[in-house]
């Protein structure tokens, strides 16, 4: 009998250590599949912080270009003023003449460059008044427009890609008061 339990002892100690072994051999694997994902982890990690940094320069040279073209497009409008002013320098009879007409031409380059950008003059006179677009500083009684309709620009208002950049400032039509007859007979006397 002794020897039965012997045997017993000698089949549990085996079986233990094979149950043992296999959780050695799990734990081996588990820790070397930890490793290879730790690797992983830290080769996606080091991609990433490289791809933020190339992000973040091409960010900052797309910002410090971003306007080159417009402000190559408005050269010619720094020429144009340079050849008013070279114009008007001269002492002879026309120079007012050729300063106005330099610098009508200098505007018209100007507004034309920026609306190739995107930029639109918002347009106001004898347009109905919108609060959108238009900011009223004055009323004008008229019986020549309707009532609420732009009588005068003071100020042009601009979109930018259909955003409003800056409103028109603009004088608005009021239909005048109807006068009473007691009030015409005072003006009258």
């Amino acid at each position: 009998m002794e020897e039965l339990k012997n045997e017993k002892k000698v089949e549990k100690a085996e079986e233990t250590k094979a149950v043992e072994e296999k959780h050695e051999d799990l734990i081996e694997s588990l820790q070397r599949e930890l490793a290879q994902q730790k690797e992983k982890y830290l080769r996606l990690y080091a991609e990433f912080e490289n791809y933020k940094k190339i992000s973040n320069k091409e960010k900052e040279e797309i910002i410090n270009h971003a306007n080159e073209k417009l402000i190559a497009e408005l050269l010619p409008v720094i020429d144009n003023f340079e050849l008013a002013i070279k114009h008007a320098s001269n002492e002879n009879e026309g120079w007012l003449d050729s300063l106005k007409t330099g610098l009508d031409n200098t505007l018209k380059e100007f507004l034309r460059v920026l609306e190739k950008f995107g930029l639109k003059q918002i347009e106001t006179v004898g347009k109905p008044f919108n609060p959108e677009f238009h900011h009223a500083v004055a009323t004008t009684e008229t019986s020549e427009m309707e009532e609420n309709m732009v009588v005068e620009e003071l100020r042009k208002g601009y979109l930018y890609r259909d955003k409003i950049l800056r409103a028109s400032l603009v004088t608005v039509s009021k239909k005048p008061k109807p006068s009473s007859e007691g009030e015409i007979s005072e003006k009258e006397d």
